[in-house]
């Protein structure tokens, strides 16, 4: 499917934070590089909003990266991580994700899915019924097949992964 990028465009990004982390960690022991997600999301277009989901801990050692995200223009939408009693954790935002992105639409253009997940593919199937154009950043060789069929336009970070990731030194 043909896309068209111009710089009217009004753009959201809901970044899928849990997800990306984990596939960089797991293809290229790196973490992410969200400064470039994000310019390569928006692509030169108007940015409207720019959201990442996270995770808190109880221990609190993720605030320096909340805060990172927050210096380069991203807002942060934060949930405790949920331990049951048999030990299980869950942190899940896709819900947040979808819903927020519904109720942002009528302002933007065009809506861009920083995850692989593949339950993001009925948020984009309503949000094309309504006209908005979907675009999905992620990681292709973790990302679902479908949900990259699904969007208007896919960029896969695994086409240029030093871009995206940040490596540690030693």
């Amino acid at each position: 499917m043909a896309v068209i990028k111009h710089p009217a465009q009004r753009v959201g990004v809901f970044i899928d934070t849990q997800n990306l982390y984990h596939s960089a960690k797991h293809l290229y022991k790196a973490r992410v590089n969200f400064a470039k997600v994000l310019e390569e999301a928006v692509g030169g277009r108007i940015l409207v909003r720019a959201v990442a989901y996270v995770i808190s801990t109880e221990s609190g050692e993720e605030s320096n990266f909340f805060g990172a995200l927050t210096k380069i223009g991203i807002e942060t939408k934060v949930k405790d991580l949920q331990i049951f009693a048999d030990g299980a954790k869950k942190a899940d935002w896709d819900v947040g994700i979808a819903i927020d992105a519904v109720k942002m639409s009528p302002k933007l253009d065009t809506v861009i899915i920083a995850s692989g997940d593949g339950d993001f593919i009925p948020l984009i199937e309503y949000l094309d019924m309504h006209g908005i154009q979907v675009e999905v950043i992620s990681f292709g060789k973790s990302s679902s097949a479908k949900l990259k069929e699904a969007a208007h336009a896919f960029t896969d970070m695994c086409d240029d992964p030093h871009k995206f990731t940040i490596t540690s030194r030693i």
